[in-house]
Formats: C-alpha cells, sequence, structure tokens
C-alpha cells in the first residue's frame, strides 16, 4: 500500500488550556516520553506528552477527532531524566519517571516516580517515589529508564533497567499498594524495552540483549511472569515496539543494526525486512482499518531527520512496504495513534519543541493532510 503524504503547513495554536498550570512556550529542550508517546484517552481525545528541564510537557485534542489543541502545558517534575506513559483501559494515563538527583561530588540520588492523570485533559496527580531496587549508590545511579502497562484490572506493571543488564519488576497491586520489586533473573541485557497488553489481558515483555531478544508473558491477567522463547533476532539499542496484530498475538518491528534497516518478527514466523534507513529511536506502529481492511502504519525518522510513513495489510508485511517521505523533519523519533474518528494521527516535535500534527484526510488510502504547528 502506497502513502500519499501533504507537506508541512503551520497552524494556529488556540487558546491556553486554563487548569491553573503555567503554559509554557516552545522549548529546544523539549524532547517526547519513552515509547508511546501519543495516546488517546476514554473520551476520544489525543493527548501528547514530552519532557522538558522542568517536568512534563502536554497538549491536549480539544474535542475527538480534532483538529484543534490546547497550548502545551508544564506540569512541573525537576530533575526527572526520563519519562514514559502506560495508557489503562479505564482512560487513566500513568506516568513513570526517572528521577536523578545530585548532591554534592558523589554519585546522584536516582529513583524511580509515578503519577497518575484520571482524565484527559485534567491535572495530573501527586508525583510519589516508588523507591529504587538497587540500595548500593553506585548500582542506584545507574538504573535506566522505566517502561510500564496497565492490565485490565488496573494494575501497573513497572519495569527498569539496571546498571548491570538485569531487569527488574514492581507493579501495584491490591487497593493500589505496590508490592515489592521483583527480580526477573537476567543480565547484560542492552536499553530498551517493548511492553504490551493482548486483548485477554495478559501483559508481554521483550528485553534487547546482544545476540537475541528474551520475552516474558503472563499466564493469565495479573499473573506472574514466565519465561517464553526468545527470539534469534538482533536489535539497535531502544529501537523495539510491540504491536498486537492478532488476538493475544504481537508483532515486534525494530532497526537491524546489520543493514539498518526495519525488521518485523512474530514468534513461530519469519523475519520480514521492511528496509527503510531509521535513525536511533523506536520505529512507531498502529493498526488502523483503511478503504475497509485491517493495516499497519509504521513511521520512522531517516538519518536525514525526515519522517518515513508505510502501510501494510496487518500480518501481511511480506507483501511488500514502500516508505513515503511525510515532509516532516524532527530531531526525534515520530509518534502514531488513531483519533476519536478511526483516522491515522501521526505525531512529531519539531526543533523548536513544538507539537506537530499530520492526520489521515478523506482521500482513499493512507494520504496525510498537511501537519500543523501547535
Amino acid at each position: 500500500m502506497r502513502v500519499r503524504a501533504g507537506r508541512g503547513a503551520r497552524g494556529r495554536a488556540p487558546a491556553a488550556e486554563a487548569q491553573g498550570h503555567r503554559n509554557t512556550g516552545p522549548r529546544k529542550a523539549v524532547t517526547p516520553f519513552s515509547g508511546r508517546w501519543l495516546v488517546r484517552g476514554k473520551d476520544g481525545r489525543l493527548t501528547a506528552y514530552a519532557r522538558d528541564r522542568d517536568g512534563v510537557v502536554r497538549w491536549t485534542e480539544r474535542r475527538p477527532g480534532g483538529p484543534e489543541w490546547s497550548e502545551p502545558v508544564l506540569f512541573a517534575v525537576p530533575h526527572v531524566t526520563d519519562l514514559s506513559v502506560a495508557l489503562g483501559a479505564d482512560g487513566y494515563a500513568h506516568l513513570l519517571g526517572r528521577r536523578s538527583v545530585r548532591k554534592g561530588d558523589g554519585p546522584p540520588t536516582v529513583d524511580i516516580v509515578h503519577a497518575t492523570q484520571y482524565q484527559t485533559g485534567m491535572a495530573v496527580g501527586e508525583w510519589r517515589s516508588l523507591g529504587n531496587p538497587r540500595k548500593n549508590s553506585d548500582q542506584a545511579a545507574g538504573i535506566g529508564a522505566p517502561v510500564g502497562a496497565v492490565s485490565p484490572s488496573g494494575s501497573t506493571h513497572l519495569f527498569v533497567r539496571t546498571a548491570a543488564g538485569g531487569v527488574m519488576l514492581r507493579r501495584d497491586g491490591k487497593e493500589g499498594k505496590w508490592e515489592s520489586w521483583h527480580n526477573m533473573n537476567v543480565r547484560d541485557t542492552q536499553p530498551g524495552m517493548a511492553v504490551s497488553t493482548g486483548a485477554s489481558g495478559r501483559i508481554e515483555l521483550v528485553v534487547q540483549s546482544e545476540d537475541r531478544a528474551m520475552r516474558w508473558c503472563q499466564t493469565g491477567a495479573d499473573s506472574a511472569f514466565e519465561r517464553a522463547e526468545d527470539l534469534p533476532v538482533t536489535m539497535n539499542p531502544s529501537s523495539v515496539v510491540a504491536l498486537e496484530t492478532g488476538a493475544d498475538r504481537h508483532t515486534y518491528y525494530w532497526t537491524d543494526p546489520a543493514t539498518g534497516g526495519v525488521m518485523a518478527h512474530r514468534p513461530g514466523d519469519w523475519v520480514v525486512p521492511l528496509g527503510g534507513t531509521p535513525a536511533e529511536g523506536p520505529v512507531a506502529a498502529v493498526r488502523a482499518m483503511i478503504d475497509g481492511y485491517d493495516c499497519t502504519v509504521l513511521a520512522h525518522r531517516d538519518l536525514d531527520g525526515q519522517i518515513m510513513i508505510a502501510a501494510c495489510g496487518t500480518e501481511n508485511e511480506s507483501g511488500g512496504v514502500w516508505w513515503s517521505p511525510t515532509g516532516e523533519r524532527a530531531a526525534t523519533a515520530p509518534a502514531l495513534a488513531l483519533d476519536g474518528r478511526g483516522r491515522v494521527v501521526m505525531g512529531v516535535i519539531d526543533e523548536d519543541g513544538a507539537l506537530r500534527i499530520a492526520r489521515q484526510n478523506d482521500e482513499p488510502g493512507l494520504a496525510m493532510a498537511p501537519a500543523e504547528r501547535f
């Protein structure tokens, strides 16, 4: 399936979002959250999240399907170095961060923090520390960026990589009380994890290592994790993303270190090369109905900084993928989501720290309208 993409256009920023938080204009220090940072809430409105030197920057659609967005709103979170978001079926957005505070000449004090946004466009709740799974100061300082997923019961599952390449899990159990840290008993992993929740509510985790990708799957919703069959592939660090392409069946997309191109794989199937020349950062992926067909849409930032997009029949990557330029450029990886009308939306943070949104128009195929700047 070929893609037609509009060239970028500058949109007019709508009125400020009045919630008692100070607004912030575009900043060059603004970068997207790790992983998926463009998400759709229960009311059908999209939210885009980014991080700057002072905390969380957030843009919110004014109505499902757009086109207007709020001005960027800043929620102060001092000393946070990495942020990600995990969205639950209840529409709650769980914000997960790595906080590093330096005191004196010694190693910084590092902990993992969590806050919840209960409704789209509303305030972010109190940030609470979840501690650090390592007590030794040198090891604690080396803890990685958190990623998470939310089960159907609303339980947040948080994963972090240790300085030694291990993986630790912590989750909130009954009545919102966080359980102790659990060691996944693995070493020598590389930065970057893919975590997703299937139709049954089971969470699946993939972690990269030098010569393979390791997998864990739950036996049931909110159950223990069991080690599954490894994927015999190598991945560029922090490039992998997971997409549920069938009932409890996930396809993984990543950048191959040998060829530099995008790859696709489902456990038990062949590895399919998809071409492209991605720069660092994850591939973006979303499922969408296009002209009545179940399709997978992919996007990445190429080595020249241009955002490329492609589409294929879901689980039919071997039928061919053609990458098309969108006319957008960015210093970071793009995001994909579906809006309240089921249209594909692509988000990028431009070099000035502003949000740019391109939305699928009503033409046949995957035709993207010109991007607007907010």
